[in-house]
């Protein structure tokens, strides 16, 4: 059997897990290019996206000029470690079906490119029977998540504890009622790291040879 070539790395991570970084440091490794939560949402608003989406030939254009938008080669507009999107009820995302079908397609159509590292709505799920496609989870404990956070938002450990559960808890709803996955499961990836004992560089690492660099 012919080895299988990778050229989608989908990364899905709790908060405060370091999902980021690592998904930068991969891209790194991997020469790919590198698309989260932030690079999509804001090329998405830079086009002045309607959610309501009055046409096909229109949703095809802004789904086009979105991708123009998103990162090049490498990581270079990778913000590791910073800001994680949350998709709650106050979100422009969660409230409008046809922005979120939008982002949909664009993780799709990126994808299609190849040679990305994608860290962005469950694209693992999005995406999930691909070849080409290796899907990572990386998460950790939640003393660890929960010190993480705190340290890279300046906050104390009981506002980080507050964070990490409202995250967790619409991580969990997002998946559920997007993906139909009641529980997720170590089985719903092919590579899952804990970040408590293992540092970002050598994650990535494991991910790159993974992905058979």
């Amino acid at each position: 059997m012919p080895a299988r070539v990778t050229k989608v790395v989908a990364i899905s991570r709790a908060i405060g897990a370091e999902g980021e970084r690592i998904g930068a440091l991969v891209s790194e490794r991997l020469g790919f290019r590198y698309v989260d939560e932030e690079i999509i949402t804001t090329a998405a608003e830079k086009q002045g996206i309607d959610p309501s989406m009055p046409c096909a030939e229109r949703r095809k254009s802004v789904i086009q000029r979105v991708l123009e938008g998103l990162g090049q080669s490498g990581a270079a507009g990778a913000t590791p470690g910073g800001p994680t999107w949350v998709p709650d009820d106050s979100s422009e995302l969660a409230q409008s079906h046809d922005l979120r079908a939008l982002i949909r397609e664009t993780i799709d159509e990126t994808a299609s490119r190849g040679d990305v590292v994608i860290v962005a709505h469950a694209a693992a799920f999005a995406l999930a029977g691909r070849d080409d496609l290796l899907r990572v989870l990386v998460t950790a404990p939640v003393e660890i998540r929960t010190q993480h956070l705190a340290e890279a938002r300046g906050a104390d450990a009981a506002q980080a504890a507050k964070e990490l559960k409202r995250s967790d808890e619409a991580r969990a709803a997002y998946l559920k009622t997007f993906y139909g996955v009641e529980h997720e499961l170590p089985t719903h990836y092919d590579l899952v790291l804990n970040t408590e004992t293992l540092e970002p560089d050598v994650a990535a690492e494991i991910v790159a040879r993974a992905a058979g660099a």
